[in-house]
């Protein structure tokens, strides 16, 4: 079993004003999972993309819109976002505080 602070975790800057946390990953005993916690600044947004697996996504703070092929949805704290495989999507931090979120996919053999 593995209980740690998500702030125990090294940030990675993904672009700017996007942070990455790691906070399980396969190094921790998890095979077939990644947990990430990502943080938004006001004004910024993940890069636009898409991939071959799906994302578990729940918003622990903040508000934006997650952007996809039904076009621009409004999230807000404890919204619940399914992306599937290949879906074209970001997200974007259309509020004031930032943008707070697990998300979590398959790890890739």
């Amino acid at each position: 079993m593995k209980v740690s602070n998500y702030h125990d975790t090294e940030p990675i800057e993904e672009v700017r004003g996007v942070v990455k946390r790691e906070v399980i990953t396969a190094d921790d005993g998890a095979p077939h999972f990644c947990m990430r916690v990502f943080e938004v600044e006001p004004g910024s947004s993940t890069p636009a993309h898409s991939h071959g697996w799906e994302h578990e996504v729940f918003i622990l703070s903040g508000r934006g819109v997650v952007a996809g092929e039904q076009g621009a949805i409004p999230i807000s704290k404890e919204s619940v976002i399914f992306v599937a495989p290949n879906e074209h999507h970001c997200f974007v931090n259309s509020g004031n505080e930032p943008l707070r979120f697990i998300c979590v996919i398959p790890l890739q053999p």
